[in-house]
């Protein structure tokens, strides 16, 4: 009974310490009205994650799933994106999650969400709740069917004709797919919440052992500076493997332990 035991509660250590970490660059620019982003990309392909996981992340981090407003918006994570690739260590290829997602995939969860449209494209809508109606599909995108969730484009290295062309844009795809994602803040309330800054200090590096970012004045077309911090300042996200199974696992395993100790008296 003793080594069932020890082999059960090892199993449920390994699970339990096995969660999967994830490292987030806090950004923010243009001010204290703008908002301020996460991301989080995975360099091991194999520990990339579903939309849903997306989306859990970023709530649990009290921000959502990124949502893009317009042109501007869409041109900041652009030049987000080209600072953090061009850095040391910098990422390389890999699509993103945003959070667009259709309707009636999204239904059960938010029922709000569900409206009679005419058209495909018309589907889509923020799962944070934006109204905006600014897109950047691709030209033939979204193909709709089973692709339900939508990624932003980013495979860098691909040549021209070969997926070049599509860098940025978004393209809709099966929301079981393993992609990068990007987390989105509320203005003030993310930098206040991690470093008790006041909206003033936007302007300012995040004091040292921050996790990461961030400047600037004024005006949408300033591009974000970015400056990564130690591994120490990461924010980790933890998205814990469900354990509920190997507690049963341990309930019957002593349980069976008990009955043969038991009938051999």
């Amino acid at each position: 009974m003793l080594l069932i035991l020890e082999v059960v509660m090892a199993t449920v250590v390994f699970r339990v310490n096995a969660v999967r970490v994830v490292s987030g660059q806090t950004v923010c620019s243009g001010g204290p009205e703008r908002p301020c982003y996460k991301i989080a990309y995975f360099h091991d392909v194999s520990s990339r994650v579903a939309f849903r996981e997306a989306r859990q992340a970023c709530e649990m981090d009290e921000g959502s799933l990124l949502s893009i407003d317009s042109a501007a918006e869409q041109r900041d994570i652009e030049n987000l994106l080209q600072e953090l690739r061009s850095g040391a260590g910098g990422i390389a290829d890999g699509d993103f999650w945003i959070g667009l997602t259709r309707a009636d995939s999204v239904d059960q969860v938010h029922p709000e969400l569900s409206n009679t449209f005419t058209s495909c494209p018309q589907l889509y809508q923020w799962t944070d709740g934006s109204v905006a109606s600014f897109r950047n599909w691709y030209f033939d995108e979204p193909s709709c069917g089973g692709e339900a969730c939508v990624v932003m484009y980013h495979q860098p290295t691909a040549l021209p004709g070969l997926g070049g062309a599509y860098l940025y844009q978004w393209n809709d795809d099966r929301c079981n797919m393993k992609h990068n994602f990007i987390c989105k803040y509320e203005p003030e309330s993310h930098l206040v919440k991690e470093h008790g800054d006041t909206p003033g200090g936007r302007e300012t590096a995040v004091p040292a052992g921050g996790a990461v970012v961030t400047q600037a004045a004024g005006g949408e077309e300033v591009p974000p500076q970015v400056t990564v911090a130690g591994a120490s300042g990461m924010l980790l996200l933890y998205v814990v493997i469900p354990t509920i199974p190997l507690l049963l696992l341990i309930l019957v395993a002593s349980g069976t332990c008990c009955f043969q100790m038991l009938s051999r008296r």
